[in-house]
């Protein structure tokens, strides 16, 4: 108990410290790129937290808890932190196209960094625990209202983006050059993957209560 304890709590703090380096570090520290050190430290996160996860014994919170919904949660938190990393650098596509702007291709890179390492994560978690629980109906219900709950969450966001570009005159979008809308919708489709992994572990949970 005590050695799980000291396991989450070093999980948070490293988390922490991912978080600060991909949110408000310096550009560099010692010469290191910030962004990239925040990614390797997230991984490393995700990675022992889904480690810890799957050798957790039955009979306790890993028991009551379904690999989906461990998953859901884990996934909801990595796409919240790429989403917020997103958000929080968008103004540095306010400038000239990303092939003169150093600063945009860095998070811009950063960015498909976390989204292909997340995919890559993701994909081992499945074949690890491909053996050990497979999906029921329920589980394909969840999964369909999240899709269903990502598709029309994404679709309202472009139609509000393209009505506010359709209907605004030039002069006040200057806050929005072509790479700025570029970013926009790559913001769209991180936050439609959160909402599904959202609604997957909110489902879960739910059921569990």
């Amino acid at each position: 108990m005590h050695a799980s304890r000291g396991v989450f709590t070093g999980l948070v703090v490293v988390a922490s410290v991912a978080l600060w380096l991909l949110l408000a570090g310096p550009a560099k520290v010692l010469g290191i790129d910030t962004g990239n050190a925040g990614i390797v430290l997230l991984l490393a996160v995700a990675w022992v937290s889904l480690y810890a996860i799957s050798r957790m014994p039955d009979g306790g919170i890993g028991h009551a808890v379904s690999p989906g919904e461990w998953r859901a949660w884990l996934a909801f938190g990595f796409t919240a932190a790429i989403a917020a990393y997103a958000v929080a650098h968008a103004g540095v596509f306010q400038g000239p196209p990303l092939s003169r702007n150093p600063d945009a291709g860095r998070v811009g890179r950063n960015i498909a960094m976390l989204a292909i390492a997340w995919m890559v994560l993701s994909r081992l978690l499945g074949a690890r625990w491909r053996a050990k629980v497979e999906a029921d109906e329920r589980d394909r219900a969840i999964e369909s209202r999240a899709a269903s709950c990502a598709s029309t969450s994404l679709g309202v966001y472009v139609i509000g983006l393209a009505v506010m570009l359709g209907f605004t005159s030039a002069e006040k979008l200057a806050w929005a050059p072509p790479p700025m809308i570029a970013h926009l919708l790559v913001i769209g489709l991180i936050l439609s993957c959160m909402i599904a992994y959202g609604v997957t572990a909110v489902a879960y949970w739910r059921d569990r209560r």
